[in-house]
């Protein structure tokens, strides 16, 4: 806001003079011409009177201008009239054009909007005709999901089998653990037997002589009947993990065509391949484990006949 010191009507006279003796008004000579002011509350006051002159800029000039700097003026104000007015014949002419340019404009948006309407009527039968395809997609999707479920079913149904196959391969270990430790607990019995024998014998070595020969006889025959109830029992053991491992042969060729169902269905069933591959997986662990029931059935054997070669190869007490 400008100073109270200086007023508009103080900066206006300051311009007058300068006008008068052909000077540019300016911030600078107009506070030079007042001797005081600021030079914000002179650009101030300056700017509003280059306002009020743009106003009244058709008003005649001032008559306080001298007579000669007033011809000079009119001279100017007439030419700049002349330049004024030729500039704006230039000006509406190119508005003209411009105007008429905006018309062929409108025209071409015109036929460009008649083209749109009938490219979205088309797109519109296109839409509806997608929209069936979608559907019967929709459809076929669904008889699909149903497949799946069915075959997912059947998974299951495996999956349960092989689980009742699990628990029974852990109850036949178990089985053959408990035999395991029923021939060694014998086998222990039979070594304190003898070995109670021995030193009893050996106390009455020359007067017992006839007596440990029956007691060595019939250490004997209780090993080798014990060996035979052993090698039964073995034997049975074997003859069960041989049906077993039939059981677990009908059951991988079970698993077998269930991977080839498996495998035409996905061919079938491209959209729900993920999940079926997940139950492929779950088949091939199950072969897995399948595989390592084989390996431990061989490796069951294998001790098998290691205890049957240690037992064949168990010393008796020596004759005396």
């Amino acid at each position: 806001m400008a100073r109270t010191g200086i007023r508009y009507e103080d900066v206006q006279r300051a311009i007058e003079s300068l006008l008068q003796r052909g000077e540019s008004p300016g911030v600078q000579r107009i506070r030079e011409e007042l001797g005081t002011g600021s030079f914000t509350t002179i650009s101030d006051h300056l700017r509003e009177w280059r306002a009020r002159r743009e106003e009244n800029r058709d008003q005649p000039l001032p008559q306080s201008i001298p007579e000669r700097l007033q011809e000079s003026l009119a001279g100017l104000w007439q030419q700049a009239q002349e330049e004024a007015n030729d500039t704006l014949s230039l000006y509406r002419q190119q508005a003209d054009e411009r105007v008429e340019e905006a018309n062929n404009v409108s025209q071409q948006a015109r036929r460009a909007t008649e083209d749109a309407e009938q490219r979205l009527a088309a797109l519109g039968e296109r839409f509806d005709h997608m929209q069936a395809r979608l559907e019967e997609k929709t459809a076929s999707l669904a008889h699909r999901d149903s497949e799946f479920t069915m075959l997912k079913k059947h998974s299951d149904e495996l999956e349960t089998r092989l689980s009742m196959r699990d628990e029974q391969i852990e109850a036949l270990s178990d089985e053959r653990q408990r035999l395991e430790s029923e021939h060694q607990t014998v086998i222990e019995t039979l070594e304190d037997q003898r070995r109670k024998q021995l030193a009893q014998e050996e106390s009455r070595h020359e007067a017992a002589e006839h007596r440990l020969m029956q007691l060595l006889d019939s250490a004997r025959q209780e090993k080798s009947d014990s060996d035979k109830q052993a090698r039964r029992k073995i034997e049975q053991l074997e003859e069960r993990i041989d049906r077993l491992n039939q059981q677990f042969e009908g059951q991988r060729q079970m698993v077998q065509d269930s991977e080839r169902k498996l495998r035409e269905a996905e061919w079938k069933m491209q959209q729900a391949q993920q999940n079926l591959r997940e139950s492929t997986e779950r088949e091939q662990r199950a072969n897995r484990q399948l595989e390592e029931r084989e390996r431990d059935n061989a490796r069951l054997k294998t001790e098998l006949r290691v205890l049957q070669e240690r037992l064949s190869r168990t010393t008796l007490p020596p004759y005396i």
